[in-house]
C-alpha cells in the first residue's frame, strides 16, 4: 500500500504532533503547541498525519481521547506519551512511580531487587498505557547522569553509571515488551553530562570518542539488545563526531553511529523539533528537513506540521531527500504500528485493535501496582539525624510552622491543601507557609514575629524548561537563616539527591531529615510518616 500513497501521505506519517489530552478546546493549557480539535482532525483526517503524543487530563479522559482521535485518523495512530515515570505522571489517576534514579539508589544495596523493579515498572507502565488506548512509550531514559549541575535529566535517569543505567534500562523495557507498546530509549547518544537544558539552548558535549565509548553509548547498546523499539534522538553538538550539526540533525550520528555502527534497525524519533537548542537556529521548518535528511522516521512536535510536511515535500521535489529514503521510513512506522495491533488498510478508516468498549480502567493502579511504586520510593529513602521527630507543643507567643519551598508553586499540581506535605503536619498544629523562588530574598515579615520552630519542606528535581534542577535561591537563604536562628525542626526533601548532598555538609547531626526522590502524594506521606513515627495504623 505505501506505493499508493501520496507523497505528502507518506511524509505525513513521519510527523507526530502534540495535542492537551483533555477533551475540550477550553481545557487546552498550552495553546501555542496545542492545536484545537477542529484543527487537530484536520491534521489526521486530511493530512493524515502518523502520531500524536499527549499531555494533560485523567487516564479516564485520556481512554476517551484516544478513542475520538483514532476515529478522525486518515491511518492509524501512535499514541505516545512521555510517561518515564508510570502513566500517572502525565495522566492523574494511573499509577505514578518515582523516578528512575530511586531505582539506581535500591541497585547500590540490592542489585536484584532493582532490576526486579525496573522491569515491574516497565510492565505496570504498558499495561495502563494499553488500557487507556497509548501504544508508545517515549521511555526509558538511557542517559547517564554523571554531572550533578545537569538541569534537565536528573532524577529521570536510572543512575549515574553505564553499568546500572544500562541494566535497569534494559530490564524496564523487557517488563514493557511483555505487551503490545513501543518502547523509547532516549536521549541518543546521551544527555547526561550536560549543564544546559536543551529546551531551552543548545548544549556541547566535548567529549572524546573513546570517552563517549566508555560512558555515554554502552547503555543504548544494551536497550538495543533488550529490544528497544526506537530510539530518541538528543539536541546536543558533540563535536567528536560532527561539528557541525547536533545529534538530531546529524547524519553522520544517526546513520554512521546508531544504524551502522550500533546496528540498530527499529524506529528513530527525533526529540521534539519546538525546543530551543533546534528551533532556535534553524527554525521549524527546516529543521525537520534537516532531521529527515539526516535519517530520522519521526519528526516529533513540529510547531507548524503543515508548513513542515510541505517543507518535507519540496525537500524531495527538489532533490535534496530521496523518495527510496521516506518510504523507508515509513515502512519502519507501518511495522511499528503493526507490532502493536494497528492494522492499516487501503483506502479505510484507521483500524485500532482496541475500541472504546474494550477499555478497561480496572487495569488503572491497582494495589499490586501502587505497592510496588510505594516500594520503590520507600526503599530508597534517605534519612538521619533524631528520628523520630516529636512535635512539642510551642509557648504561647509561638506557633509552629510547616515551610514549604518549590520552584514554581503554580506548576506544583502534587500539592493543595489535601495533600500529605500540607495536611499531615496540620494534624500537629503546623501552620502552612509556602514560598515559591520567585518571590526571591527573604522578606523582613517572614510570618511570625517570635521564634517558630520549623518544618522545612523542600520540592526541587530536574525539570524541562526549569534551566536548573539545583538549590535555589530561596531554598538556601531559608535554611541558612533557620540553622541560625535556631528554628530549624527537621528537613523534608522531595526530589533531586543533589540538593540532599549541599545541605548535608550544613546540617547538625541532632536536626532529623528525610529525602525521598518521589514528589507525589504517596512520596510524601512516606517521608513524613517516617519522620513523625507514624506507623500503618495512622499513630505517632
Amino acid at each position: 500500500m505505501i506505493d499508493n500513497l501520496s507523497l505528502p501521505e507518506l511524509v505525513a506519517q513521519m510527523f507526530v504532533v502534540r495535542a492537551s489530552g483533555c477533551l475540550f478546546d477550553h481545557q487546552i493549557r498550552y495553546p501555542e503547541w496545542e492545536p484545537t480539535a477542529s484543527k487537530l482532525r484536520y491534521y489526521l483526517e486530511n493530512l493524515g498525519v502518523g502520531g500524536v503524543i499527549l499531555v494533560g487530563g485523567s487516564a479516564a479522559e485520556l481512554a476517551v481521547r484516544s478513542h475520538q482521535l483514532q476515529s478522525w485518523a486518515k491511518f492509524p495512530l501512535l499514541l505516545a506519551a512521555d510517561i518515564e515515570e508510570g502513566v500517572g505522571q502525565r495522566f492523574a489517576g494511573a499509577t505514578w512511580f518515582g523516578p528512575p534514579m530511586a531505582i539506581a539508589e535500591v541497585a547500590r544495596h540490592d542489585a536484584g531487587k532493582a532490576d526486579r523493579y525496573a522491569e515491574q515498572m516497565g510492565a505496570v507502565t504498558a499495561i495502563e498505557a494499553r488500557a487507556i488506548g497509548l501504544n508508545w512509550i517515549f521511555g526509558p531514559v538511557v542517559d547517564v547522569n554523571n554531572n550533578p549541575d545537569n538541569p534537565v535529566i536528573n532524577v529521570r535517569a536510572f543512575g549515574e553509571t553505564p553499568e546500572i543505567v544500562g541494566k535497569l534500562a534494559a530490564a524496564f523495557i523487557r517488563g514493557a515488551g511483555q505487551h503490545p507498546v513501543l518502547t523509547t530509549a532516549k536521549h541518543f547518544p546521551g544527555h547526561g553530562d550536560t549543564a544546559v537544558d536543551s529546551h531551552l539552548q543548545l548544549p556541547v558535549l566535548p567529549h572524546s570518542p573513546a570517552r563517549l565509548a566508555q560512558v555515554e553509548l554502552p547503555p543504548f547498546v544494551e536497550a538495543i539488545a533488550a529490544g528497544a523499539d526506537a530510539v530518541m534522538s538528543a539536541h546536543l553538538l558533540i563535536p567528536a563526531w560532527d561539528a557541525e550539526f547536533p545529534a538530531t540533525l546529524s547524519r553522520k550520528i544517526l546513520i554512521g553511529k546508531l544504524r551502522e555502527e550500533l546496528g540498530f534497525e527499529g524506529l528513530i524519533v527525533t526529540d521534539a523539533l519546538v525546543m530551543g537548542a533546534i528551533a532556535n537556529k534553524y527554525g521549524t521548518n527546516e529543521a525537520a528537513v534537516l532531521a529527515a535528511e539526516a535519517g530520522a522516521d519521526v519528526l516529533l512536535m513540529p510547531l507548524d506540521p503543515e508548513g513542515a510536511i510541505l517543507a518535507v515535500c519540496e525537500a524531495v521535489t527538489q532533490g535534496r531527500l530521496s523518495i527510496s529514503q521516506i518510504k523507508e521510513s515509513v515502512k519502519r512506522i507501518w511495522s511499528a504500528k503493526a507490532k502493536v495491533g494497528l492494522l492499516v488498510k487501503e483506502k479505510e478508516k484507521a483500524v485500532n485493535s482496541t475500541s472504546i468498549d474494550s477499555i478497561d480502567l480496572s487495569l488503572l493502579a491497582n494495589p499490586e501496582a501502587r505497592a510496588t511504586a510505594a516500594d520503590i520510593l520507600r526503599d530508597s529513602l534517605k534519612f538521619g539525624g533524631s528520628l523520630p521527630l516529636v512535635a512539642k507543643k510551642p509557648s504561647e507567643n509561638q506557633l509552629l510552622r510547616n515551610l514549604i519551598v518549590v520552584d514554581d508553586v503554580l506548576g506544583c499540581e502534587f500539592l493543595g491543601n489535601h495533600t500529605p506535605a500540607i495536611a499531615l503536619p496540620a494534624k500537629f498544629g503546623y501552620e502552612l507557609q509556602l514560598i515559591d523562588d520567585r518571590t526571591g530574598a527573604i522578606a523582613e515579615n517572614t510570618g511570625a514575629e517570635h521564634f517558630s520552630p520549623t518544618l522545612l519542606q523542600i520540592f526541587i528535581r530536574g525539570n524541562c524548561f526549569r534551566g536548573s534542577a539545583g538549590l535555589t535561591e530561596a531554598a538556601q537563604d531559608w535554611f541558612k537563616k533557620l540553622l541560625k536562628t535556631g528554628e530549624l525542626q527537621a528537613v523534608l526533601i522531595y526530589g533531586s539527591p543533589y540538593v540532599l548532598e549541599q545541605f548535608l555538609p550544613h546540617l547538625p547531626p541532632s536536626i532529623p531529615y528525610v529525602f525521598c526522590f518521589g514528589q507525589m502524594p504517596a512520596a510524601q506521606s512516606l517521608a513524613l510518616e517516617l519522620l513523625f513515627g507514624i506507623n500503618e495504623t495512622g499513630n505517632a
